[in-house]
């Protein structure tokens, strides 16, 4: 079993937002860079907060836990996923896919037809929420 401790994944993470921060330097249009440099600030101080965290509550049992692990590799495997096909396809679809494998990767309850209704007519909303927010309210240029 995989034993990794808190600290290290923030690390990790640290270390993402810092390589965000430098890659949008090189970015031509400002108002591109406000997101994701908004987006790594954020992802670094949260980081940074669950190492001091670990450090004053020390966890005797680090890792992921007990847990299915196949819901664990759907779930990063649907997100990257979504980012390879985003140039091809654009937003939606794209987005529709990271939803629908979080989902999946989510539910632990068994699947019926009211409840496969209820998520996808939630998440269309939920997607084109997100759609509008970005595109016309925040002004984000979309593939």
């Amino acid at each position: 079993c995989l034993r990794v401790s808190r600290p290290a994944i923030a690390s990790l993470f640290i270390s993402i937002g810092l390589i965000t921060l430098y890659d949008v330097t090189t970015y031509s249009d400002s108002d591109s860079v406000v997101f994701p440099t908004f987006v790594a600030y954020a992802l670094i101080f949260c980081s940074v907060l669950v190492i001091i965290y670990s450090w004053l509550r020390p966890n005797q049992q680090n890792g992921f836990g007990s847990g299915d692990w196949w819901r664990r590799l759907l779930l990063v495997a649907t997100m990257l996923g979504a980012c390879l096909v985003m140039p091809f396809t654009g937003f939606l679809p794209a987005t529709a896919i990271a939803f629908a494998g979080g989902l999946i990767a989510a539910r632990h309850e068994g699947w019926d037809t009211r409840s496969a209704l209820v998520f996808a007519t939630s998440g269309v909303f939920i997607m084109a929420g997100f759609y509008s927010l970005f595109r016309f309210a925040l002004g984000v240029p979309l593939p």
